[in-house]
């Protein structure tokens, strides 16, 4: 039995007032900035710094964690959209992340659970995400809680994901 095992995994929603909570969505954030997953680099001293303050000022912004006990072990972040053919919600992940220590025991599969819970009390009509192609894990992970690439028309394809950074 490991360590982990002893300990009571628990899933809640972020509370973005409260330090224990603020903290682990900067640490765990910045943790998985320097995993390969996320671009292995740190985040910045000012994403560190106002990241909670800036999400909290967002009401279309949640986030969902996990603690082994005291210890947080993952974050999923997530920001709400509008689907235009549906006219309804639409709830995207931005960010998942679960510690090293704890990959292989289902924490992203229960975040995801939580994270279906509040977008559909949103009404949101789906979820999206974004993943890269050499993440094999994670996408076993979102293909068995149901998601699946995104195509309107097979013969168009799947559809691709860009970004254009501006400057600042």
């Amino acid at each position: 039995m490991t360590e982990s095992s002893l300990s009571p995994l628990r899933i809640c929603r972020a509370d973005y007032n409260n330090p224990a909570h603020a903290s682990a969505v900067v640490q765990l954030l910045n943790a998985y900035a320097q995993d390969p997953a996320g671009g292995g680099e740190p985040l910045s001293d000012f994403a560190k710094n106002h990241l909670v303050k800036e999400l909290a000022a967002r009401p279309h912004a949640f986030s969902v964690l996990a603690f082994d006990g005291a210890q947080p072990v993952g974050l999923i972040n997530c920001i709400e959209g509008f689907s235009t053919f549906a006219c309804r919600p639409l709830v995207n992940i931005h960010d998942v992340a679960v510690l090293p220590s704890h990959r292989g025991q289902r924490v992203g599969e229960q975040m995801l659970a939580l994270v279906d819970e509040i977008a559909r009390e949103r009404g949101a009509c789906k979820l999206t995400l974004e993943v890269l192609q050499g993440n094999r894990s994670a996408i076993k992970l979102y293909e068995r809680v149901g998601f699946a690439a995104y195509q309107l028309d097979p013969a168009m394809g799947q559809a691709q994901f860009f970004q254009k950074w501006l400057d600042y």
